[in-house]
């Protein structure tokens, strides 16, 4: 299996707000990154190409790389944006649509503290640059520990506020924190959205699981040296990835603490 490095970022920004700065990198850091990723001769592609690949479409070309970003913090306008565009690099951007700021008003509502968060003309003039976007949730819950109803909920009514705003179907979502499980998978699919990302800290790649793709996270403290070995395919293994042991353990866990009012994890670390 050819390695794919689907990258994920959070937050690029010189001052994020303590509760996402684990998860953020500099504009600095992100700009020579960027660099890395071209000058190493990897092929940026959108996602939606990884998919068409997973699905028995076209082929990938040998070193291909996707980003994606979570969340929908302001500086992906101020500035990913303009960094990708002038260097002409595809993105996909995952929105918690509850935490967007709406014309004139206040945020729905997410599990968010507060943060810059983009606005929805913002998000309209993203995706008219050619941003993919993509959804998030609504209030970035954990999928796979909510009662059915609610994730249900979070599923079909990201889907559902992304397309009345941008007037057209969107198709890719991400799973908050990561976490998905059978169930979960199930109602995303049955939603009608066609591909989903997790985090697992895995490259991706064509025989990889379309509800459930391989990304691995640029973190502050993500050394130079290991981000040079993802660019060059090195350092991580390849989905998919079978669920294993612990995985079934932790979801319990969080489960009953989630039942108790005392739900693990932080606002946003997927």
């Amino acid at each position: 299996m050819t390695p794919v490095p689907v990258f994920l970022y959070h937050s690029v920004s010189d001052h994020p707000p303590n509760w996402i700065a684990p998860w953020s990198v500099t504009p600095e850091v992100f700009r020579r990154q960027l660099d890395r990723i071209t000058e190493g001769g990897r092929s940026v592609v959108p996602l939606r190409r990884l998919v068409a690949a997973v699905r028995g479409g076209p082929p990938l070309p040998p070193r291909a790389v996707v980003l994606t970003f979570d969340d929908g913090f302001a500086d992906f306008y101020w500035t990913v944006a303009p960094l990708l565009e002038e260097r002409g690099l595809p993105a996909t951007l995952y929105l918690t649509v509850g935490a967007l700021h709406p014309p004139g008003g206040r945020p729905t509502g997410s599990l968010f503290p507060p943060a810059d968060m983009l606005n929805w003309r913002q998000v309209a003039a993203l995706d008219a640059m050619g941003v993919e976007i993509g959804g998030h949730s609504i209030t970035h819950a954990q999928l796979d520990a909510v009662r059915p109803r609610q994730c249900t909920e979070e599923i079909v009514g990201c889907k559902d506020r992304l397309e009345d705003a941008l007037g057209h179907e969107v198709t890719a979502f991400a799973y908050p924190h990561g976490y998905s499980s059978a169930a979960v998978r199930r109602r995303v699919a049955e939603a009608g959205w066609s591909s989903a990302t997790a985090v697992e800290n895995k490259f991706s790649s064509a025989t990889d699981h379309v509800l459930r793709l391989c990304r691995l996270m640029v973190r502050h403290d993500t050394p130079d040296r290991v981000f040079a070995d993802w660019v060059a395919g090195r350092g991580a293994r390849t989905g998919p990835v079978p669920e294993g042991l612990y995985t079934r353990y932790w979801r319990s866990y969080r489960r009953l603490r989630a039942a108790v009012g005392s739900p693990v994890g932080g606002p946003s670390d997927g």
